[in-house]
Formats: C-alpha cells, structure tokens, sequence
C-alpha cells in the first residue's frame, strides 16, 4: 500500500491493479489523492492504530509519509477540499471542468472552487489524524499544521455557533437561480458534530482553552436552530437569515427527519457533558412531531418507514425526483409524489423511534447537578485521546473477535491471511465504476426522458458512479483499514498470547 498504491503518501479509494483507473467518490488521476474517508487520513488512521499494536517503528514512519501528503494538500486557510492534484492547480481545475464537471448527481464537482469544505468529514479526518501524529512523539514539524487546522475551524465558525459548509465564504454563484448554499450554516454531513468533536479532542488532549467558546457556541447553535412549533425539528442548513433553506437541487428547503434525529443525539450528549436542562428541554417536542411523519404503507421501501423532507408550514411529505440524461439536459425537482424517486438520495428514511425515545428516557434518570459537576468544561483535566481510531474499542463490531465462537474468529482470520495476494494487497471485487469522460454532452434543452429518474447514473456523458453490472478485481483502501483493523483487534485481544 505504501510502495505501490499511495501517490507521495496519499490515497484515493480504489484502484485497479494497473492503475490504469481510480476513483475517490468520482474517477480520479495518479496524481490526485482523497481527503474524504476512506481516503488518505483514514488510512493514516489505521498505520497508527498498528503502531500503537506492535509498537514497530515501520508504521509510524508510514503515517509521517501520510502526513506529508495531508500537510502538502493543506490550504492556506487550514482546511482541506475533498480532493488534491500533486500535478498542480491547473491539472486540478482541468479534471473540475471535465471528470468532476460532467457528475450529474454529484453538484458539489461540478465546479471548483479555491476553498475548503467541512462536508463529508474531510477536513476533520485530516485534522484529527494530525492531532493524533502531533501527541504521539510531539514532532515540533506537526504543529504548525494543527495549529492551521485548530484555526480554520474557530475563524470559520458564525457568531451565532455554526459553521458553513465551505471556508473562505466565496461569492461565486455556481449553479444560477440557486443561492450560494455552501455559506449556510451546515448540519447535513455531521459537520458541526464533527467540528465540535475535534474541538473538545483539542481541549482535552492538547489543553487549548481558546476553543472553549467556539464550543460553547456550538453546542447552543443546535438549541437556537430548532425550529418552532408546529415543526419543531431542524433543516439540514440555514440561510444568513437563519433560515431553512435548500442546497443541492435534490435537496429542497424543508424540515429534515434525518438532520432532527442526528440532533437530537446530539443535544443527548450535550447534557451529559454539561448538565444544562436547556439541551435537553425541548426534546419531547422534536420527537412527538418526528412520530407524525410515518409514511403511508404504499410509500415504504426497504424499510424506509419515515418521511425524509418534510415542507415548510404545510407540513406535506416532499418526494426528490429527476428527469433527463445528463447534467445539460437533465434536472432534478421536489414535489409530492412518492413514485419513482432518486436512488442515489433518500426521499424516505429509516429511524429507530423507540431507540431514540430510550436514549432520552436513559439521559432523564441522570443528575444534572452530578453532571454539571463533572463536566470536562468546569476544570481542564487532560485526557489523552482513544488509542485506536479504526474501531470502537469495546463494541460488538466484526473487528472485535473477543467473545467469538472461537472456530468462526480463526477462519475469519485465516481468511484474512490467505487472501492477502503475492503483491501485498487484498483483492477485491470493485463493485463501483463509472463512465470515463469522453467530452461534452450535446447541446439540447431539458428533456423528458424519465429512464434514468431511478439509477445511479444517466447516460454515456455523466461520470458519476454507479453499481457496475461487470465487476472487475482491484485495490479497496476500505477493505485495507477493515482487514488491517482486524488484525490490529486480534493482536489487542490477544495481547497476552
């Protein structure tokens, strides 16, 4: 992986073994490396959690080469774009406006913009990773990179608590008719969620007080951004207004039951931080009105059994739709017809209400004085981070062998071995591909053409990825960290062998 898949340290997230084609979440160059997981700091991840299991010096040193990588695509304003060209930027501009322009379902591509983003928890991959190489040995060459990373997330931060989806705000209008969205504060993606973790990570293991107030506001977004009666939930961002609003064409202003949900477990563990009633006093209302917007029988699938977008003031079911080939003659839009909607983005979600409503009824049996009491903001007390990040330590997850039928855990492991190939990776069928580029689409109008309104993909022009009908064999960076997280957990469970 270090020899041969990695770029100068970075990675995508698949290969075939020829490198003749890759791919992040669109196809990427030999020269371009992910930030997204699974991509390059995931993989920095795991070399440390394997230094941490055998304390070999040869996987630290592989995560210094994963960190030069990450520290070469930082940009100057501490972030990180999902993606970086080590063949510079005009090599990165020319792949926007073709591979990434051409990505029918994937907007956020199709044009580029000299900023970083906070969305699908690239840059606090890249951020946490650093933190974890800094405290490891405290290398002095580290910091300046945190450091970038600690204030970018407090300088892009609105005074009200949230954070944009991208930073520096840009005044570029990418898609006409539609609202610069990624300058609204941002739920969807976890990106406050993990915005606030790798801030109270900083508090408690590097003893940064200064974030302490970016936390504060944080947390109180959540409570400022609920919605009022009658649709007490949250949107999955918010307007300069502090409104909700739409983004993507394919996500419509609307009350989310998704973003409401994600919240509310949140607010859960603000309280058991803080001790502080307000996080938690207006809970029963969020999940009283979650409870109203089941669908009706006929519109469940897959189990899917509540709405996804709920409309603002009506508070009728909105249904995602798209019709055309292509992203010059196709569009997406929103109306209340359940039938045949995108498969690339859920009109219907599945939520364990019960689940929920008991993890509320847990957190009421609590003292709030108690918790107040030992909250982590009363007095610093330094905790030293998890020392594994590929797997949660003490769950029921396939990493954790322990408890196992022992017969099922040594053929899990064999299987691991055995398929490790004489090249040194494990061979995996690459269930996703996509359409290589091969130029503009012709120019037409819209079209009606409604056989691509539930696929992955429209026709020869989009790049956007999809289920491969033909799989062929390759290099899976996830399949990498899941085997080598395997491993590492045997060798942890087994530490006494």
């Amino acid at each position: 992986m270090m020899d041969k898949v990695s770029y100068q340290g970075g990675f995508v997230w698949s290969y075939l073994p020829d490198f003749s084609r890759q791919w992040g979440e669109l196809e990427a160059r030999r020269s371009m490396i992910w930030l997204q997981p699974p991509g390059t700091a995931t993989v920095g991840h795991v070399l440390l959690d394997a230094y941490h299991a055998t304390k070999d010096e040869y996987y630290y040193r592989a995560a210094e080469q994963v960190a030069s990588a990450i520290m070469r695509a930082q940009l100057p304003s501490g972030g990180w774009n999902y993606v970086a060209d080590f063949s510079g930027e005009d090599s990165l501009r020319e792949w926007y406006s073709t591979v990434g322009k051409n990505a029918w379902r994937l907007e956020e591509f199709q044009y580029y913009s000299n900023n970083a983003t906070f969305d699908d928890g690239g840059t606090m991959e890249a951020a946490t990773f650093l933190l974890r190489l800094y405290l490891e040995k405290h290398n002095k060459k580290y910091r300046p990179a945190l450091t970038k990373a600690i204030d970018f997330v407090l300088q892009s931060q609105y005074p009200i608590g949230g954070w944009p989806q991208r930073y520096p705000l840009s005044k570029s209008q990418p898609h006409k008719g539609v609202a610069n969205y990624a300058s609204f504060i941002t739920f969807n993606d976890d990106v406050a969620d993990k915005n606030l973790e790798f801030l109270l990570m900083c508090y408690q293991s590097l003893g940064e007080t200064r974030v302490l107030g970016a936390i504060e506001r944080g947390m109180n977004a959540y409570v400022l951004l609920q919605l009022k009666q009658p649709q007490p939930g949250w949107a999955l961002q918010y307007n300069a207004d502090l409104l909700p609003d739409g983004a993507r064409s394919f996500e419509p202003k609307s009350v989310s039951t998704s973003t409401t949900l994600d919240n509310i477990y949140q607010l859960l563990k603000f309280y058991k931080l803080t001790g502080d009633k307000k996080f938690i006093a207006r809970i029963p209302e969020a999940l009283d009105w979650l409870e109203t917007k089941k669908l009706p029988p006929e519109a469940i699938k897959n189990n899917r059994t509540y709405a996804g977008n709920v409309e603002l003031g009506t508070g009728r079911f909105l249904f995602t739709h798209r019709r055309g080939s292509n992203v010059v003659n196709g569009e997406y839009y929103a109306d209340y017809n359940p039938e045949k909607t995108l498969a690339h983005y859920g009109s219907a979600r599945h939520i364990e209400i019960d689940a929920l409503g008991a993890a509320y009824a847990d957190v009421l049996g609590l003292s709030s004085d108690e918790l107040a009491k030992q909250s982590p903001f009363k007095s610093l007390k330094r905790i030293p981070l998890p020392a594994y990040f590929s797997f949660k330590q003490g769950n029921n997850s396939d990493l954790n062998l322990r408890g196992r039928n022992s017969m099922d855990s040594e053929r899990h492991l064999q299987e691991i071995l055995t398929t490790l190939n004489s090249q040194g990776y494990w061979s995996t069928t690459l269930v996703m591909t996509s359409n290589p580029y091969r130029g503009e689409p012709p120019a037409t109008g819209l079209s009606k053409d409604t056989r691509y309104a539930e696929t992955m993909v429209g026709d020869e022009w989009d790049t956007s990825p999809y289920i491969s009908e033909a799989p062929v064999e390759g290099i899976s960076t996830g399949v990498y960290v899941k085997n080598m997280g395997a491993l590492i957990r045997y060798l942890i469970d087994n530490k006494n062998l």
